[in-house]
């Protein structure tokens, strides 16, 4: 019997869209018990980073987008071009001010699912949602720039 690893890595991908599991992630701040997370607004590095943990893909948890990616580059993810299954997307910070689903000035991390979809954490329900990998397309541009993609070796079959 074998571990199928890429395809319980994207069958957990895929799943995630709803759940509310990653809402919330504590932290013990000066004595005081603190969500990191505000109820899943903050939640978008969270999502993945649980998954790439999981999953043995990264060194440990985070919750934010830097750390995570930091920790993508010394874990033996190596930046790709094109969008390929199951790769991790980082997105530049938002311009528009007035999109409920992000925290303005942040940068934004998921998953890319295939078919020009990703799969990410979004504010609006504070939970991880299907989306167009650029989160559409206004006056020709993509709504949200893609920053970086990341690829790891051991999810290849």
């Amino acid at each position: 019997m074998s571990f199928l690893l890429f395809d319980t890595y994207l069958a957990v991908i895929k799943g995630a869209p709803g759940s509310k599991m990653f809402r919330h992630a504590y932290l013990l701040i000066q004595g005081k018990k603190s969500d990191a997370t505000q109820n899943g607004n903050l939640s978008c590095a969270f999502f993945p980073a649980f998954v790439l943990r999981y999953f043995d893909l990264i060194k440990k948890p985070h919750l934010t987008v830097s750390g995570l990616v930091e920790d993508l580059e010394s874990s033996g993810w190596k930046k790709i071009t094109r969008p390929k299954l199951g790769c991790i997307i980082v997105w530049s910070a938002m311009d528009d001010k007035h999109d409920k689903n992000f925290s303005f000035g942040h940068r934004h991390i998921g998953f890319y699912a295939g078919e020009g979809k990703a799969v990410s954490n979004l504010s609006s329900s504070g939970m991880p949602g299907k989306h167009h990998w650029t989160f559409g397309i206004k006056n020709g541009k993509p709504v949200r720039k893609i920053q970086a993609m990341y690829w790891h070796e051991g999810l290849n079959r």
